[in-house]
C-alpha cells in the first residue's frame, strides 16, 4: 500500500465568492470567466501520522464515552465499567477502533465468560490468526463487536479466547441499536431482564 498522506481542510483558505451575477453578462461585460480558484500546495498543511492518530483517538473516545454512557442509562440493575482507550491501525491512522468497557457474564455453555466491547470506524471481518482484522471495508462509518477473553498467565496480560462462539467473536454489528442490545443481553443478570431487552 503506498504512503498515505493527510493534509488539514480546515486550514484550507476558502477562495473568496465574487457577487453572483449571470456568467455570460459577466462575459459581455468584462471579457473575462470568473473560474473559482484551485488549492494550491503553499496552502496546504500536511499532517503527520501522529497528527491524524491522534485527532482519530478524540473522536474514538468521544464516541466511546457517549456510548458507555447510553449502556450505563438503560437500567438500573445492568452496569459496566468504563474502560475507555483506543488504538489506530498501523500505517492507515485514521482508521482505529476503541474499547468501550468489559465484564464477565455466562454466555451459551459457558458458566464465565469474560468479555469486552469495542466499536471501530470500520467494518472488517474478524480474522483467525495474528491478523485480527481482516478484509476492510472503508464504506461503512462503524462496527460494534464484542470478544471472549482470558488472561494469558505467561505474558500478563488479556488476549482473545477463541474457544468461546465463533473464534472469540460474540457479535458484530453495523447497527448501533443491535449493538447496544447486545451489550445489554451480556450484562443482564437474570432471564427475566433478557426476556425484557428481547421484546426491545
Amino acid at each position: 500500500m503506498p504512503n498515505l498522506r493527510y493534509f488539514d481542510a480546515a486550514s484550507v483558505k476558502k477562495p473568496v465568492q465574487s457577487p453572483k451575477s449571470a456568467v455570460h453578462t459577466e462575459f459581455l461585460r468584462t471579457g473575462r470567466i470568473n473560474r473559482p480558484q484551485q488549492w494550491s500546495v503553499e496552502e496546504k498543511r500536511y499532517l503527520t501520522h501522529q497528527e491524524v492518530a491522534t485527532r482519530t483517538g478524540r473522536r474514538l473516545e468521544a464516541a466511546g464515552t457517549v456510548t458507555h454512557e447510553r449502556i450505563n442509562g438503560f437500567h438500573a440493575s445492568i452496569r459496566f465499567p468504563k474502560l475507555i482507550f483506543h488504538r489506530t491501525l498501523s500505517g492507515r491512522p485514521h482508521l482505529g477502533y476503541c474499547h468501550v468497557t468489559t465484564a464477565r457474564t455466562k454466555f451459551a455453555k459457558f458458566d464465565d465468560v469474560r468479555w469486552s466491547f469495542y466499536i471501530a470506524n470500520f467494518f472488517s471481518d474478524i480474522g483467525a490468526n495474528e491478523h485480527f482484522f481482516e478484509k476492510i471495508k472503508l464504506g461503512y462509518s462503524r462496527m460494534y463487536f464484542a470478544v471472549a477473553t482470558e488472561l494469558d498467565a505467561e505474558e500478563g496480560k488479556l488476549t482473545l479466547n477463541r474457544t468461546v462462539h465463533e473464534n472469540g467473536l460474540l457479535f458484530r454489528t453495523r447497527d448501533p441499536k443491535e449493538a447496544l442490545k447486545n451489550v445489554l443481553l451480556l450484562g443482564a443478570c437474570n432471564e427475566r431482564l433478557r426476556k425484557i431487552i428481547n421484546s426491545l
